[in-house]
């Protein structure tokens, strides 16, 4: 085995968590830009956040077991040279079909890669101070990856070189790529491949089944006025989930290594935790998409303005959940709920005030008050969902946790994208108060689910989750 620090080996790996959110939010303020060069349609530019995230929901649990059945240090290469190699084929697309398919895949090889980074974290720092600083790292790179994707995305998206600028938004990860595997193959040590870990490739079969059935018709479906086939698919959706859960239940009565370990969801209070993950995750995700959309289409913001726009969010996101991981010791899941009702607050004040002419001050002022308000609520949302899980069951939960959020993000994009884009006909004022509306649903489910769950005061230990 080489000798390699540790740190340097963290450095490494964070780099899959990195490029993998940085591809979720540099799409954003992009969109306008990708629309008009495949030309899509509404529908479609939409698939091409929604395919993503599916891709990356469905195989993230498959993704650690990898791991743990070839090594890591393998998946993780291989995963992001799959990575590269899909992000490049994005940038050559030349019709939105190509684009959503190649998208799907990215999501995939992501799925394979970040997971790698968590269980480096758990073998390379085994002392509870360096681990918590190592998991304080990972965060910080989730958020420097959401503010960097947002300004890169109007960056590359207005630039024009020898190929549209939209298309540098997907070859950017090409040198990083590049880079990243050779520091990969030369300082990265494998870590020991436990043989006993076992697929189930059915079980991966029928959820990714389950959860095309239920997003692509909603995505499509609306946009061809809700074709019968559109209807009978989220239909069979349902029926597949169930036969899903009877099919996990199955395998664990039998001790043949289930997906998903179904015992996790006798935990009430997990169950109203994943609800409150869900919805949150919709609203987060969806908001991302239609303020970049409106800003650029509805208020004439250019695609780089648009992207530093995104900057204090970003920076206050960060300083609130600093600032929250403390706030929880004392006050529990009021922080979240404060948090909650904070954002509720921005949105409203965004329907208000965010019409064409507004001064340019307002806007950053109330984008920045929602990042505030977000960073109070959703970093806590792990320890708040998994407070109830009995130690030995935390890793499938945190697996679980991954996979309800990746599916929420997309789900988000699917049903409150596609009120948005509907309303869009008629102007985008009504589009952006129509989707600002059902988010503020969410903002009250979300509200509504915290009051459920009793407050503990005392933080989950984040080593017992991050375990799988």
């Amino acid at each position: 085995m080489k000798s390699t620090n540790k740190w340097l080996e963290l450095a490494i790996v964070l780099s899959a968590p990195l490029l993998s959110v940085i591809d979720v939010f540099i799409i954003n303020v992009a969109i306008p830009a990708i629309k008009k060069g495949v030309h899509a349609s509404d529908a479609e530019v939409q698939l091409v956040i929604a395919g993503y995230l599916l891709g990356y929901a469905a195989f993230l649990i498959t993704g650690g077991r990898a791991g743990d059945h070839f090594g890591r240090k393998k998946v993780f290469f291989w995963g992001m040279l799959a990575f590269t190699v899909t992000s490049c084929l994005c940038g050559l697309s030349t019709t939105a079909l190509q684009l959503n398919i190649t998208r799907f895949f990215q999501g995939l090889s992501a799925s394979f890669m970040v997971p790698q980074t968590i269980a480096f974290i758990q073998i390379l720092f085994t002392e509870p101070k360096e681990r918590a600083k190592a998991i304080g790292m990972f965060g910080i790179t989730l958020g420097i990856a959401s503010v960097t994707g947002q300004v890169l995305g109007g960056y590359l998206s207005d630039t024009h070189w020898v190929i549209d600028g939209w298309r540098l938004v997907f070859f950017i990860n090409l040198p990083i790529g590049i880079a990243t595997l050779w520091a990969t193959y030369k300082y990265v040590n494998e870590t020991k491949a436990n043989q006993g870990s076992k697929f189930d490739y059915s079980g991966i079969a029928i959820l990714t089944a389950a959860l095309f059935c239920l997003i692509y018709p909603l995505i499509e479906g609306r946009e061809k006025g809700w074709p019968l086939w559109s209807i009978a698919l989220i239909v069979a959706s349902f029926g597949i989930f169930a036969f899903f859960i009877r099919n996990q239940k199955q395998k664990l009565a039998e001790n043949r290594n289930p997906l998903i370990d179904v015992r996790l969801f006798e935990i009430k209070d997990f169950n109203i935790g994943l609800l409150a993950v869900l919805f949150h995750f919709m609203l987060h995700t969806s908001y991302l998409l239609l303020s970049a959309v409106y800003l650029q289409n509805g208020l004439g913001v250019s695609a780089m303005n648009c992207g530093l726009y995104f900057i204090l969010p970003g920076v206050l996101f960060t300083i609130s959940s600093i600032a929250a991981s403390k706030l929880m010791l004392k006050f529990g899941k009021r922080v979240l709920q404060a948090g909650t009702l904070f954002m509720g607050v921005t949105f409203l004040l965004q329907i208000q005030l965010l019409k064409p002419g507004v001064d340019t001050v307002v806007i950053i002022l109330l984008m920045g008050a929602w990042g505030f308000g977000n960073g109070l609520v959703l970093p806590s949302l792990l320890n708040i969902a998994l407070r109830s899980v009995p130690a030995s069951y935390a890793g499938a939960a945190a697996g679980v946790y991954s996979t309800f959020q990746q599916t929420a993000s997309a789900l988000g994009i699917s049903i409150i994208g596609g009120i948005f884009f509907y309303f869009s006909r008629q102007g985008w004022q009504l589009a952006y108060t129509a989707g600002i509306a059902a988010i503020l649903v969410c903002v009250v489910l979300v509200f509504l689910m915290l009051c459920l769950l009793p407050n503990v005061k005392s933080p989950v230990q984040k080593v017992e989750v991050l375990q799988e």
